[in-house]
């Protein structure tokens, strides 16, 4: 493919998966599209009592964006009936010649789609990909309960967070217990340090006070001498 570059790419659309109403919602969700705004436009149009169902449809790299999406509504809207369908959708890429003589090049690619119907009315129960509402909240909350256990048994009884945080931090512990020796060995310094001060300063005062008493006796001395010639 050196001597090709890419060119126009077409999305073949598929045809209805599921019948809808002219009252009725289709979302369609693109990998750049924003949660906020598709929920705020689609929460909306189910309050409406016009609007039975809505559609969610998306392929690639939307599909985990949008089961996102069901699942913020069918928790924010209990009692909504649900019908998954799992499909695959047509890309065509067009690849145009750099060096003459070559012909147009058209590549077919398949990417997995979703579409997930939501309901008011009950549907088909046995219809593939089905779910009546609150079918899963069971499931989930036995998973959350699992979960708690699971935690509440890893953690030792009069734990905390400080000792769960101290024990994923052991690098913070050390720099902690050597800057703390680091500050006791410069007090210890200091001390030192004070203590030969003071030596000195003791010494030297005893010096200074000898060489004075020193000088006190020669000048007695002299004293003495010249009474004795006069």
């Amino acid at each position: 493919m050196e001597n090709y570059s890419k060119g126009e790419v077409k999305e073949l659309e598929d045809p209805m998966v599921f019948t809808l109403s002219t009252n009725d919602i289709n979302m369609r969700v693109a990998a750049g599209s924003k949660i906020r705004n598709l929920m705020g436009f689609a929460m909306n149009k189910i309050k409406e009592p016009g609007t039975r169902k809505i559609c969610w449809s998306g392929s690639g790299k939307a599909i985990t964006k949008t089961v996102t999406c069901v699942e913020i509504m069918k928790r924010r809207n209990k009692g909504l009936h649900q019908i998954t369908k799992i499909r695959s959708k047509r890309i065509e890429e067009y690849w145009e010649p750099k060096l003459e003589g070559l012909e147009r090049l058209k590549v077919n690619r398949d990417i997995p789609a979703i579409s997930i119907l939501l309901s008011k009315d009950p549907l088909n129960q046995d219809e593939p990909g089905y779910q009546a509402p609150g079918s899963f909240d069971e499931f989930w909350s036995t998973v959350i309960k699992n979960d708690k256990s699971r935690r509440r048994a890893r953690t030792p009884f009069g734990s905390n967070e400080n000792n769960d945080r101290k024990r994923k931090n052991p690098r913070k512990k050390n720099f902690n217990d050597k800057h703390n020796k680091q500050s006791e060995n410069d007090n210890d310094k200091g001390s030192e340090g004070k203590s030969d001060s003071k030596a000195m300063k003791e010494a030297v005062n005893e010096s200074s006070s000898n060489s004075n008493k020193e000088k006190t006796r020669n000048t007695s001395t002299k004293n003495e001498k010249s009474n004795t010639t006069g």
